[in-house]
């Protein structure tokens, strides 16, 4: 097949160190694809609001991606960019921000991520206004869902179409639409805060919101099933950051190998992880891949990678790889 000229540029470019890990993962992502495997992909930090959805919706049209695990922002940010777009305020000399530049820009309801100021009013307050009575009808009902299934019931009951501000092709969530989700700590995310603040004034009950203990639940009956013979040849692991993203979802394996006692579970396919993150201080983001073994997660054989650079840098490029760009 003939790839496209991103994909040349790579493979006469990147030949060394970082740069070969890179080539080598997205390789091994390709044969996982084209052996039947499917692909987590998991999503940390601040992705979202990176606009990785531009390149990252494209591999979920054409089959590249098959379940998600994300944090709540990445969840909410995606939708807050659709909706909000043209109100984003970018800072690039942000490392010289003062205290009072920081306080400035709070007194202004801009909420900076990096070189991103996301705007309270047109983001956060628009999305709450319609999520809000969305959980309410939901409670009147007797019914209960998982936080990105409130997210999928407000992008399709088309309330936020008035307010979109980029091309619906470059939104992940939109593009994932019922692509399987796992939000490992949701409550942590602006959208988990006012949910919490509305269980506080009585106006809401936390149970309406399904918990992680569900998502987890909800995971292993998913991995299950897809790793059935006549399902699929196994199910391959890429992180994006480090974080909650990746360290929930991975542990499925020993929880159903070891706990449940299931011994014919199949451990992941393939890893990759994209960091910065290192060893030194007993992080699980910085954990090398084959410390993973002796937790039951990955295979003494599972095709093992780690590229130590910005994800903002690495991601696009391993996709439009994949995508022959």
């Amino acid at each position: 097949m003939n790839k496209g000229k991103i994909s040349q540029f790579i493979e006469k470019y990147y030949l060394h160190f970082n740069a070969a890990s890179l080539v080598d993962a997205t390789k091994a992502y390709e044969k996982q694809l084209e052996n039947g495997s499917k692909m987590l992909v998991s999503l940390a930090g601040a992705m979202s609001t990176a606009e990785l959805g531009k390149i990252f919706a494209e591999m979920i049209r054409q089959d590249k991606v098959h379940i998600v695990s994300c944090t709540g922002a990445n969840l909410e940010e995606d939708i807050m960019n659709l909706v909000a777009h043209s109100h984003y305020k970018r800072i690039p000399d942000y490392r010289d921000l003062t205290p009072q530049q920081e306080w400035d820009l709070l007194e202004k309801g801009l909420n900076r991520v990096t070189d991103t100021c996301i705007p309270e009013d047109k983001a956060f307050r628009r999305l709450q206004k319609h999520i809000f009575k969305i959980w309410k009808e939901t409670e009147a009902n007797g019914e209960r869902y998982f936080p990105h299934e409130f997210m999928y019931k407000m992008l399709l009951s088309g309330v936020l179409e008035e307010y979109y501000e980029i091309d619906l092709k470059d939104s992940r969530m939109y593009a994932e639409k019922n692509l399987p989700i796992v939000v490992p700590g949701w409550e942590d995310s602006t959208m988990g805060n006012i949910f919490a603040s509305y269980v506080m004034k009585g106006e809401l009950k936390a149970s309406t919101m399904k918990s992680g203990i569900e998502y987890m639940t909800f995971l292993a009956d998913w991995y299950t099933k897809n790793t059935a013979e006549e399902i699929s040849s196994g199910i391959g692991f890429f992180q994006i950051g480090g974080g909650i993203a990746g360290d929930f979802p991975i542990c499925v394996v020993p929880m159903l190998y070891q706990d449940l006692e299931r011994t014919d579970t199949p451990f992941w396919s393939y890893f990759c992880q994209i960091s910065d993150s290192t060893t030194s201080y007993g992080s699980y983001s910085g954990a090398v891949p084959n410390e993973k073994i002796t937790w039951g997660k990955l295979d003494i054989n599972t095709p093992k990678f780690i590229i130590e650079s910005d994800a903002t840098i690495v991601a696009p490029l391993i996709f439009a790889y994949i995508l022959d760009m």
